[in-house]
């Protein structure tokens, strides 16, 4: 009898009570502090920053808690340098505060790459099918003298470059490429060598009547 009194004593409910009291404050706090860490059901909307300067785009994105992060650079001359020209994920999407928003920026400077070796070794159709490969833009070809479609070399804004030389790829290349056909050259040496066959005729004969 004495064991069954001191189990339903008040003190023995009191300390019972007290105990899932704070348990279940426990689990409140623990639920509590799991949604502040992941940010559970908190969503915010990713506003609009194309065209913005860096620095007016990280206040915009950091006040509303997301992070900002410079992806990659790229370059577009019609838009002003540090500007925002690429934003992911897009203006309108629902993300979780402490999302991190990546951003392509206009570079100061045009994009090079190293030119190919292709001057004096391929035809215009593998030099063509190879810079544009590259990102390289192309302008109208320049005929000149020599094997058809044979490229003999390339100029950028008016001067010659070569393999190995950094071009920007936002200014046309112009590829110099031959436009006599193979029979053609050799009718043009044919007559190269006659020409000089008479003029060495010519110069024998002057040398022969002024010796008489």
């Amino acid at each position: 009898m004495g064991f069954f009194k001191k189990l339903f004593s008040p003190l023995v409910w009191g300390n019972l009570l007290a105990m899932v009291v704070v348990a279940f404050v426990l689990c409140l706090l623990a639920l509590k502090a799991i949604g502040m860490y992941t940010h559970h059901g908190e969503a915010v909307e990713v506003p609009s920053i194309v065209g913005m300067q860096e620095s007016d785009a990280r206040y915009t994105i950091e006040k509303l808690g997301l992070v900002m992060v410079k992806a990659e650079t790229s370059y577009d001359k019609s838009k002003p340098t540090g500007c925002i020209l690429v934003q992911q994920p897009e203006a309108g999407t629902k993300v979780k505060v402490g999302r991190q928003i990546f951003l392509t920026i206009n570079s100061a400077n045009s994009p090079t790459r190293a030119l190919p070796d292709i001057a004096d070794n391929s035809s215009l159709r593998e030099a063509q099918a190879k810079l544009t490969a590259m990102g390289f833009r192309l302008g109208p070809v320049e005929h000149i003298s020599g094997d058809k479609d044979w490229v003999y070399a390339v100029k950028c804004n008016g001067h010659y470059v070569y393999a190995g030389e950094q071009v920007p790829t936002d200014v046309p290349l112009i590829l110099q490429v031959g436009n006599t056909s193979s029979t053609e050259a050799e009718e043009e040496l044919l007559d190269d060598l006659d020409d000089k066959t008479e003029e060495e005729e010519t110069t024998l004969g002057l040398d022969e009547y002024f010796t008489e």
